[in-house]
């Protein structure tokens, strides 16, 4: 593996982002929340401390030389295991990547930083802004999303409102519902009015299809999806995980281990989903995985009727 930690990962078959190329800004779980939900664990930085912790020239070098390896993306994605608005550099990187390419830029951000100007500004460049509202009112924020100190419910939220009738891009704003929690048609009644408020583009309803920081969240059913949704204004789509047994096309022979290593640090991932995302053959990356397992570098968990690949 590589001397140099990469800072990329995929690309990701993601369904609201077709082919992902991810950019990872942040130490592992460095976040402003610790949501029970979270499919990469509990939150060990806790913080809204920004910082350049990425230097932006390092991810640039990367990011040229994996485009010239890959299928061209449908989105560079800064997102990854925290934070990313807790990049200080976030803005120029994306100013950057705008320069050297005309592939779409989306961020997938947790939104409890937009109330800060610096913030805010800095993510004007992109072409797509994913935030995240999970609760209706504060008792429920506080719950799920488990807040550091110093973000409230209600700033939170008229942050993202504001940046989205600012934002010249496009916003969709996830909303992740934990069954028996925050699936009540009630609850999602009190989403929707802010859903109404904040008039993104669209809003994708998600829930707790990979594991889970915390074991006793469960994931809503799809047909209650399909039923909660009609709750919700606007156009809403139900960004459930992928269950087909994905591509066995357009094989690529060059993926490294440390490639599917690294994806699966950034989120848990079954072998079809790296089979889509790197362009292998399933049984290539079963074989590959089998080897990791063995040396220790991946292991695996399972979640209803599905095995899912992290990292040992």
């Amino acid at each position: 593996m590589n001397a140099q930690r990469s800072h990329l990962y995929g690309p990701v078959p993601s369904r609201r982002l077709g082919r992902s190329l991810g950019i990872d800004l942040v130490p592992f779980k460095t976040c402003t929340y610790d949501c029970v939900y979270c499919q990469l664990g509990r939150t060990t930085h806790k913080t809204m401390e920004r910082q350049h912790y990425v230097p932006v020239d390092e991810i640039m070098a990367q990011l040229r030389c994996r485009l010239q390896s890959i299928e061209r993306p449908d989105y560079i994605t800064l997102a990854g295991s925290g934070e990313p608005t807790l990049n200080a550099g976030i803005g120029d990187l994306i100013g950057r990547i705008k320069e050297s390419t005309d592939i779409p830029v989306a961020v997938l951000t947790n939104g409890s930083l937009l109330w800060m100007r610096e913030v805010a500004d800095s993510l004007m460049g992109a072409d797509l802004v994913v935030p995240s509202l999970d609760a209706g009112d504060a008792e429920l924020f506080e719950r799920v999303n488990r807040p550091c100190e110093g973000i409230s419910f209600g700033v939170m939220v008229e942050g993202i409102s504001e940046f989205t009738t600012a934002f010249s891009g496009e916003v969709w704003l996830e909303v992740f519902l934990v069954e028996g929690v925050t699936s009540a048609p009630a609850e999602v009644s009190k989403i929707a009015v802010l859903v109404e408020r904040i008039r993104p583009a669209r809003t994708q309803l998600n829930t707790a299809w990979r594991p889970p920081a915390e074991a006793d969240v469960r994931p809503v059913s799809g047909e209650d999806l399909e039923r909660l949704s009609l709750l919700l204004p606007g156009t809403v789509d139900i960004t459930a995980e992928r269950t087909d047994s994905a591509s066995t096309a357009g094989e690529r022979s060059s993926v490294r281990d440390d490639e599917i290593v690294s994806l699966v640090e950034r989120r848990p991932c079954t072998a079809e989903d790296i089979a889509t995302g790197l362009g292998m053959h399933v049984a290539e990356v079963l074989k590959r995985l089998d080897v990791l397992r063995v040396g220790g570098a991946v292991t695996t968990t399972v979640r209803g009727d599905r095995t899912f690949y992290i990292s040992g």
